[in-house]
């Protein structure tokens, strides 16, 4: 059967991070996080349906020793922060809370651009007021695609991030949705992750991956499961997942996780949940050891 949250080892002084620990800015950090997006209701927009179970899985995930959680304001438009705060505030100490700029929500739940300086520093001070803190350990610039209507001069968009870390309300400038090029354009500004698409079945990545073995930045992929989403393949309908996650006696999520944590050391994850029980077992992927045999068969994969 798949693994359980009794798999998971229980918190406590001694306890050892989600999938081992690697560094995020400076901060040692379980390479199992948790990703805040499915928090809110559907499509990301306003409260869950169950509010309670959302705090619930919240609660839970840092009890099983995540201690590094990813969020958005414009989650639910402030939602997800919500209920992060809620759930968590004061805050443990060794808890690290990562956000992200660049984009925002009408007043419909549409997603719109917020790419402008003065629209990056709103939507940083609008993260601190949401999740009660007074910096905020690393922020994420999400970049439009190349030409997308809306993109704004990437050196105007870098120096006030530089300007909101110097003043103290960041502690570390992130990148996501970046191109090879744009992460060679941003490194002189001192980064300390990269948050881009990548999994099992989708490697398009790879040479940002090699750019962050280069210059020592950890790589958080978004979509580590793939999505729904077109284009974009769904690590858990893959017959060779699905095969190898039988031989295992472990779910195909938790084959895909796995993946990613033997690839590369750099890689630390995020995955998103409402459900406590996924909760339970996307943190009990680092029981999971996947054999050279394994490993060769998925990396064969694309």
């Amino acid at each position: 059967m798949p693994r359980t949250v009794e798999d998971v080892s229980p918190s406590g002084p001694g306890r050892d991070r989600p999938g081992g620990t690697a560094t995020l800015a400076g901060r040692p950090v379980g390479r199992i996080g948790f990703g805040a997006m499915q928090l809110p209701g559907p499509g990301v927009w306003g409260p869950p349906r169950d509010v309670g179970r959302a705090v619930d899985v919240l609660r839970k995930a840092v009890e099983l020793g995540v201690n590094h959680i990813d969020t958005a304001q414009y989650y639910g438009r402030g939602v997800a922060n919500e209920l992060i705060r809620t759930a968590l505030h004061p805050y443990p100490d060794d808890l690290v809370l990562v956000s992200k700029v660049g984009a925002d929500r009408d007043a419909d739940g549409g997603w719109v651009h917020a790419q402008r300086p003065e629209q990056l520093r709103a939507g940083v001070e609008a993260n601190l007021s949401s999740l009660a803190v007074g910096r905020l350990d690393v922020v994420n610039l999400r970049l439009l695609g190349p030409g997308e209507a809306g993109e704004v001069d990437l050196d105007d968009q870098l120096a006030e991030m530089v300007a909101l870390r110097d003043e103290g309300k960041i502690g570390a400038i992130g990148i996501s949705n970046v191109t090879a090029d744009q992460l060679r354009r941003a490194l002189p500004v001192g980064l300390a992750c990269v948050q881009n698409p990548y999994s099992v079945l989708d490697r398009s990545g790879e040479p940002l991956l090699q750019l962050c073995r280069e210059h020592d930045l950890a790589w958080v992929p978004f979509f580590p499961l793939g999505s729904a989403f077109a284009r974009i393949p769904k690590v858990t309908d893959h017959p060779v997942v699905i095969g190898a996650a039988q031989s295992l006696v472990a779910t195909p999520a938790q084959v895909g996780l796995a993946w990613l944590l033997a690839h590369d050391p750099r890689i630390m994850l995020i995955p998103g949940t409402s459900s406590p029980d996924h909760l339970a077992e996307n943190v009990a992927t680092r029981h999971l050891k996947l054999d050279a045999d394994t490993m060769a068969m998925l990396d064969s994969l694309t």
